[in-house]
């Protein structure tokens, strides 16, 4: 299977209000917009994606339909994690995890969004060497 692209789709009560917050919050645009589905992509960078969809819309199947997101952490990696800290603490975001430093490589904080879904923001740090060890070469944070 070639993929083409890789979104999450988050289902929920209101869209407007989800995708409002990704919006004000997290610099996503939306590229398609009805009252069931938004499709929001970064205003800083067309490869990251996400979408909001009516978790009761017919388009998803019985078994799945009326039900929301659970055991979801969206992770987003950016270049400035203490600004986007600051700004979160300024707009006055839950948070849930502050800021801080992890030996596995990461400084992040954790808050979330209007649904409950946990939004992890990231910047890759070193990792300490307990942790380095367990990287793949390719993979080891700057």
């Amino acid at each position: 299977m070639k993929c083409t692209q890789y979104y999450p789709v988050l289902m929920t009560d209101n869209v407007a209000e989800t995708a409002g917050f990704y919006r004000e919050n997290f610099k996503f645009k939306a590229v398609f917009e009805a009252d069931w589905y938004v499709h929001l992509q970064s205003a800083e960078d067309k490869s990251v994606n996400l979408a909001v969809l009516d978790r009761s819309h017919e388009t998803i199947p019985e078994e799945g339909r009326g039900r929301t997101s659970a055991g979801l952490l969206l992770n987003f990696e950016v270049e400035d994690v203490d600004a986007v800290y600051a700004d979160a603490q300024k707009k006055g975001l839950p948070v849930l995890l502050a800021l801080k430093d992890e030996p596995f490589g990461q400084r992040h904080f954790i808050t979330k969004d209007p649904n409950g879904v946990l939004i992890d923001v990231i910047k890759p740090i070193p990792p300490s060497p307990e942790f380095l060890a367990q990287f793949a070469p390719e993979a080891v944070p700057a």
